[in-house]
């Protein structure tokens, strides 16, 4: 592969996760105008954030890791055009439980995808850049999630809440094709690991992650990827929610939810940096314990738009920023051959956490609690990730004794 076709690769892959991030926030910013559009109440939907979640993981766990016995590439491009038609049908749903099918099956496509664009980026990146590509592909994600904030306003006055799905599913549809024009296909590179011991032949790629040596690392991996993810999805799906409850209009509460996203770009690519080229167990204890503080300062100040707009740019970018960084740190516990199994079935995992996240936030929200019991309660998870950042070295010792790839702790 060219130089020039493997830059355009990566940056193609990058899209896949601007798609993921633009569809994440359509539901939540569809929400708060489905009671006026369809007369449903907010408070019905928190099921319906749970089905997308839920999606991605069976996705993740039972289809990606197919990618790394037969080729990223197919799932890749099958996963994209089915977001597509999946997202374009949400925009038709006229009841809770319409939208509950078709985000689920949103969900299953994109956990189909994902995982593999990762373990993909990883394989077109430089070794000793492996973290930081694969974190600037997924940054993708935050900046999804900040044109759906930024756009709505404009989205809706031209086609109504409908028009926040119509986007991202023509979108994906149209990335599908030129991904299957640009991006070449192929088995996936793994002549330098093959034949994990103890692994046998013929036998499911995600089994080798419940067997040693490499249970301690996926146990590390997917308990701070559950809990980031619980974080991720109570912000983003709750947000545009809970802040008009603070004294701000939807259209301002959605632009904030758009603007701290881009916080979460840049404390991504520094996250990603650190793990990288310093130290991943200090360099992810320090994002997480910012975060926390962050929340726990929202909490405990009288809403103003300049002061929360800042702290949630650490916290809720933070929580971006973590799904962007775990990922990259996955390249470095694992060997390439387990990555897409890896990811998958950490994207399951953490489903069980991302699944908990809008529930919380809807028992926050018919509590009638408020806001800042809402920040709060987003500082808990936050606070354990950084405490269960001090097992990376043992994990990352894994890897270096497996296959002399260490990285320090």
């Amino acid at each position: 592969m060219s130089p020039a076709r493997r830059v355009l690769s990566l940056i193609l892959l990058g899209g896949v996760f601007v798609m993921e991030g633009y569809d994440l926030n359509a539901m939540a910013l569809a929400v708060p105008r489905l009671q006026v559009g369809l007369g449903l109440a907010p408070t019905a939907f928190g099921l319906v954030f749970s089905a997308l979640l839920v999606g991605i993981g069976v996705g993740g766990a039972v289809l990606a890791p197919f990618g790394d016995r037969f080729g990223r590439r197919t799932l890749i491009i099958a996963g994209c055009f089915a977001v597509g038609l999946f997202t374009l049908a949400t925009a038709s749903a006229t009841s809770v439980g319409g939208f509950l099918m078709w985000r689920g099956l949103t969900g299953v496509a994109l956990g189909a995808a994902l995982p593999n664009v990762s373990a993909l980026s990883a394989e077109l990146a430089a070794p000793r850049l492996r973290a930081t590509v694969m974190a600037l592909v997924s940054a993708g994600i935050p900046l999804g999630l900040a044109l759906a904030g930024i756009l709505a306003p404009t989205v809706i006055a031209a086609g109504g809440w409908h028009g926040l799905f119509v986007v991202p599913g023509v979108f994906a549809l149209t990335l599908a094709v030129v991904l299957r024009l640009v991006v070449e296909g192929g088995l996936p590179h793994a002549e330098a690991d093959a034949g994990t011991p103890g692994e046998p032949a013929g036998a499911l790629p995600q089994l080798g992650l419940f067997r040693r040596p490499w249970r301690l690392p996926f146990a590390v991996f997917a308990t701070i990827l559950s809990l980031n993810a619980l974080n991720l999805y109570l912000l983003n799906s709750w947000i545009p929610t809970i802040l008009p409850l603070a004294g701000f209009s939807l259209d301002h509460a959605a632009q904030i939810a758009g603007i701290v996203q881009f916080a979460g770009l840049g404390m991504g690519v520094l996250a990603s940096i650190g793990i990288d080229r310093w130290r991943p167990m200090a360099t992810l204890m320090i994002m997480f314990a910012a975060i926390a503080a962050s929340f726990l300062a929202v909490s405990v100040t009288a809403p103003d738009a300049a002061r929360w707009t800042l702290l949630l740019s650490v916290g809720v970018g933070g929580a971006s920023a973590g799904g962007m960084a775990l990922p990259a740190l996955c390249a470095y516990l694992f060997p390439p051959r387990q990555l897409s199994s890896a990811i998958g079935i950490g994207v399951l995992v953490a489903r069980l956490g991302a699944f908990a996240g809008p529930i919380v936030g809807q028992v926050i929200l018919s509590a009638e609690a408020g806001p800042q019991a809402f920040f709060f309660a987003a500082a808990i998870p936050a606070s354990i990730c950084a405490l269960v950042c001090l097992a990376i070295p043992a994990a990352l010792a894994v890897r270096e004794r497996e296959s002399g790839a260490g990285v320090r702790a």
